[in-house]
Formats: structure tokens, C-alpha cells, sequence
């Protein structure tokens, strides 16, 4: 098995749920860069991570890369608890993180994307970050009572992590979001999570 990532990207999370189920595998560190050059586009035409590659199967796109892992390793109940609400229950937030937080962070990523005019880059940051405080609210809100998203950790637990840093990292305020922060202190405790970063910093 192995893993095409790029360090600070949302592969991480992959990385965190393989620790999680203790599978082997190697990581490919990739950037920008050699995610546009023809040996990488002739497997991964979007020229993205993370890429998932196992036994030959070509696998993209972090939320089924994050259902395979599950299904390969059932026993670790990291889609739910084996109910078919169990699993609508992660697959609710993990749908969230990665639909509707993950892209709130375009514009500060690649405002390039959404206005040819460099001088509003300030005014797109800030709205984009005003859009990321509302969803991390709910989210610490769904937290309330809870370590974990739903009543167990999931794979949508390691998404989290990922986007809770990318806002702190591009300065979105946490004032407040007590439960976040409580969880994020917990997730940095975690020996999966250590593992992954530590992986994800040495290649």
C-alpha cells in the first residue's frame, strides 16, 4: 500500500486513520510540483492528494480513500458502529468537513481562483475566514458532552483535526470553542496522531 500526500494537505488524515489501524504502508511525499508532472497525472489525472494505491487499485477523492480503509478493517468500528445509522452518522460529518469546511478554505488557499485582482486578497481572506468560524462553531457544538464527533472516534474525528489546524494556522479565531480546543488537546495526545505527524514531517 502506498499513500501520496503532501505535508500541511488533508492526506493527513489518512495518515492518521492508518496509524489508527496499524497498517503498513509507504508514503510518497509529493508538492505542488510533482503533482503536475506527467508520471503523476498518468495515475492521478486530477493531479491532487491524497492517492491511494493497493494491490493496483488507484484510489482518490479522501472520503472514499477513508471508507476503503474501514472496509478493509471492519473490526475497528471507525464508520460507526456497524448500524447502518452508525455509519450515516460519521459518513454526516465527514460529508460536512470535507464538502462544506474543507472548501471554506479556497479562498485562502488559492484566491487566485475566485478574483484576478491581488489587492482584495485581505477581503476574500476574511470572509473566508467569518464562513470557517460559523462551521467551526457547529462543530463545537456537536462536540458538547462528547470527545468524539459521534459517540465513538472516527475516521470523520481525523478530518477534524486536519481542518482545526489549517484554521488556527491561517489565523481564524478560536475564541470560545472550548470543546474544539478540548478535542484538538486530546487529538495531540494521541499516539496515532503523533505517529502520522511524524511521518508527515520526515519524508
Amino acid at each position: 500500500m502506498k499513500l501520496y500526500y503532501m505535508q500541511g494537505a488533508c492526506s493527513l488524515a489518512d495518515m492518521i486513520v492508518l496509524a489508527w489501524l496499524d497498517v503498513p504502508y509507504t508514503p510518497v511525499r509529493m508538492s505542488l510540483d510533482s503533482m503536475k508532472e506527467p508520471d503523476y497525472l498518468a495515475i492521478c489525472a486530477g493531479g491532487t492528494v491524497p492517492l491511494l494505491e493497493h494491490d493496483g487499485y488507484l484510489l482518490t477523492e479522501n472520503v472514499a480513500i477513508l471508507g476503503y480503509l474501514c472496509d478493509l478493517h471492519p473490526a475497528a468500528k471507525l464508520v460507526g458502529d456497524g448500524t447502518p445509522r452508525g455509519r450515516a452518522e460519521v459518513m454526516r460529518w465527514l460529508g460536512f468537513l470535507n464538502s462544506d469546511v474543507h472548501k471554506a478554505f479556497k479562498p485562502i488557499f488559492s484566491p487566485s481562483r475566485f478574483l484576478e485582482q491581488r489587492d482584495l486578497d485581505d477581503l476574500l481572506h476574511a470572509n473566508a475566514r467569518h464562513h470557517i468560524r460559523t462551521y467551526l462553531e457547529r462543530l463545537d457544538r456537536q462536540l458538547s458532552g462528547r470527545d468524539w464527533l459521534v459517540d465513538n472516534r472516527s475516521v470523520a474525528d481525523a478530518y477534524l483535526f486536519v481542518v482545526t489546524r489549517w484554521a488556527i494556522a491561517k489565523q481564524v479565531d478560536q475564541k470560545g470553542l472550548n470543546n474544539l480546543a478540548a478535542f484538538m488537546a486530546r487529538m495531540a495526545d494521541d499516539a496515532g496522531v503523533r505517529a502520522a505527524l511524524a511521518v508527515e514531517e520526515s519524508h
